[in-house]
Protein backbone atom coordinates (compact mmCIF):
# COMPACT_ATOMS: atom_id res chain seq x y z
CA UNK A 1 0.00 0.00 0.00
CA UNK A 2 2.87 2.39 0.84
CA UNK A 3 4.40 1.73 -2.58
CA UNK A 4 1.24 3.06 -4.24
CA UNK A 5 0.52 6.03 -1.94
CA UNK A 6 3.96 7.66 -2.12
CA UNK A 7 4.02 8.01 -5.94
CA UNK A 8 0.39 9.09 -5.93
CA UNK A 9 1.04 11.87 -3.39
CA UNK A 10 4.21 12.88 -5.23
CA UNK A 11 2.28 13.26 -8.49
CA UNK A 12 -0.51 15.23 -6.77
CA UNK A 13 2.01 17.53 -5.07
CA UNK A 14 3.92 18.20 -8.32
CA UNK A 15 0.66 18.84 -10.16
CA UNK A 16 -0.39 21.35 -7.51
CA UNK A 17 3.02 23.02 -7.55
CA UNK A 18 3.11 23.46 -11.33
CA UNK A 19 -0.53 24.54 -11.50
CA UNK A 20 0.01 27.31 -8.93
CA UNK A 21 3.17 28.60 -10.58
CA UNK A 22 1.34 28.94 -13.93
CA UNK A 23 -1.15 31.43 -12.47
CA UNK A 24 -0.86 34.99 -13.80
CA UNK A 25 0.95 37.50 -11.63
CA UNK A 26 -1.87 39.47 -10.00
CA UNK A 27 -1.60 42.27 -7.52
CA UNK A 28 -4.85 42.31 -5.52
CA UNK A 29 -3.87 45.52 -3.76
CA UNK A 30 -3.88 47.33 -7.15
CA UNK A 31 -6.29 45.33 -9.29
CA UNK A 32 -9.61 46.61 -8.01
CA UNK A 33 -12.08 49.42 -8.54
CA UNK A 34 -11.00 52.79 -7.09
CA UNK A 35 -13.19 55.81 -6.34
CA UNK A 36 -11.53 59.22 -6.84
CA UNK A 37 -11.68 61.21 -3.59
CA UNK A 38 -9.06 63.94 -4.13
CA UNK A 39 -8.10 65.94 -7.23
CA UNK A 40 -6.90 69.56 -7.25
CA UNK A 41 -9.71 72.00 -8.03
CA UNK A 42 -12.58 69.64 -7.14
CA UNK A 43 -14.33 68.97 -3.87
CA UNK A 44 -14.94 65.46 -2.60
CA UNK A 45 -18.70 66.11 -3.02
CA UNK A 46 -18.17 66.94 -6.72
CA UNK A 47 -16.16 63.76 -7.25
CA UNK A 48 -18.84 61.66 -5.54
CA UNK A 49 -21.63 63.34 -7.54
CA UNK A 50 -19.81 62.49 -10.80
CA UNK A 51 -19.15 58.91 -9.60
CA UNK A 52 -15.49 59.46 -10.52
CA UNK A 53 -13.58 56.17 -10.62
CA UNK A 54 -10.89 54.10 -12.21
CA UNK A 55 -11.28 50.36 -12.66
CA UNK A 56 -8.10 48.27 -12.66
CA UNK A 57 -9.79 44.87 -12.73
CA UNK A 58 -9.34 44.40 -16.48
CA UNK A 59 -7.19 41.91 -18.33
CA UNK A 60 -3.53 41.71 -17.35
CA UNK A 61 -0.91 40.93 -20.01
CA UNK A 62 2.86 41.05 -19.56
CA UNK A 63 2.48 43.08 -16.35
CA UNK A 64 0.18 45.65 -17.97
CA UNK A 65 -3.38 46.13 -16.75
CA UNK A 66 -6.19 47.13 -19.09
CA UNK A 67 -8.09 49.77 -17.10
CA UNK A 68 -11.00 52.12 -17.50
CA UNK A 69 -12.06 55.41 -15.99
CA UNK A 70 -15.35 57.25 -15.64
CA UNK A 71 -15.70 60.86 -14.55
CA UNK A 72 -19.44 61.33 -15.03
CA UNK A 73 -19.73 61.50 -18.81
CA UNK A 74 -17.44 59.46 -21.08
CA UNK A 75 -15.92 56.03 -20.57
CA UNK A 76 -12.13 56.07 -20.92
CA UNK A 77 -9.80 53.11 -21.53
CA UNK A 78 -6.06 52.97 -20.84
CA UNK A 79 -3.19 50.62 -20.12
CA UNK A 80 -1.21 50.89 -16.90
CA UNK A 81 1.93 49.24 -15.61
CA UNK A 82 2.56 49.28 -11.85
CA UNK A 83 6.16 48.41 -10.94
CA UNK A 84 7.28 47.03 -7.57
CA UNK A 85 9.50 50.10 -7.04
CA UNK A 86 6.49 52.45 -6.74
CA UNK A 87 6.56 53.69 -10.33
CA UNK A 88 3.60 53.63 -12.68
CA UNK A 89 3.30 54.14 -16.41
CA UNK A 90 -0.09 55.06 -17.81
CA UNK A 91 -0.68 54.99 -21.55
CA UNK A 92 -2.58 57.61 -23.44
CA UNK A 93 -6.14 56.41 -23.31
CA UNK A 94 -9.07 56.45 -25.65
CA UNK A 95 -12.48 57.77 -24.78
CA UNK A 96 -16.04 57.85 -25.97
CA UNK A 97 -16.97 61.27 -27.37
CA UNK A 98 -20.27 62.22 -25.71
CA UNK A 99 -20.88 65.91 -25.24
CA UNK A 100 -21.96 66.62 -21.67
CA UNK A 101 -22.87 69.84 -19.88
CA UNK A 102 -20.02 69.68 -17.37
CA UNK A 103 -16.76 68.39 -18.84
CA UNK A 104 -14.40 70.17 -16.38
CA UNK A 105 -13.66 67.14 -14.20
CA UNK A 106 -13.17 64.83 -17.15
CA UNK A 107 -10.86 67.24 -18.98
CA UNK A 108 -8.76 67.92 -15.87
CA UNK A 109 -8.55 64.21 -15.01
CA UNK A 110 -7.42 63.21 -18.51
CA UNK A 111 -4.67 65.85 -18.59
CA UNK A 112 -3.28 64.90 -15.18
CA UNK A 113 -3.87 61.13 -15.17
CA UNK A 114 -1.46 60.37 -18.01
CA UNK A 115 1.33 62.37 -16.30
CA UNK A 116 1.28 60.27 -13.12
CA UNK A 117 4.60 58.49 -12.56
CA UNK A 118 4.47 57.21 -8.95
CA UNK A 119 1.99 55.28 -6.86
CA UNK A 120 1.53 54.17 -3.28
CA UNK A 121 -1.02 51.85 -1.72
CA UNK A 122 -1.62 52.53 1.95
CA UNK A 123 -4.40 50.47 3.46
CA UNK A 124 -7.45 51.02 1.28
CA UNK A 125 -6.07 54.16 -0.43
CA UNK A 126 -4.24 54.47 -3.75
CA UNK A 127 -2.28 57.68 -4.33
CA UNK A 128 -0.92 58.63 -7.75
CA UNK A 129 1.55 61.48 -8.13
CA UNK A 130 3.72 63.10 -10.78
CA UNK A 131 7.08 64.89 -10.76
CA UNK A 132 5.43 68.33 -10.39
CA UNK A 133 3.68 67.47 -7.12
CA UNK A 134 0.20 66.83 -8.55
CA UNK A 135 -1.67 64.16 -6.59
CA UNK A 136 -4.75 62.03 -7.17
CA UNK A 137 -6.12 60.03 -4.27
CA UNK A 138 -8.49 57.07 -4.56
CA UNK A 139 -10.28 54.83 -2.08
CA UNK A 140 -11.03 51.18 -2.80
CA UNK A 141 -14.67 50.83 -3.87
CA UNK A 142 -15.03 47.57 -1.93
CA UNK A 143 -13.89 49.13 1.32
CA UNK A 144 -16.65 49.60 3.89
Amino acid sequence: MKKILFPLFAILFLGLLFNCSAMPDKNPSIQRQWMLVSLDGFSKDQLIAHKAEINLTGKMEKGKIQGSAYMGCNQMSFTSEFKNDGKVKISQGVSTMKGCQDMNLETSFQKKFETMTKYAVEGHFLTLSDNQGNIMKFVAADWD
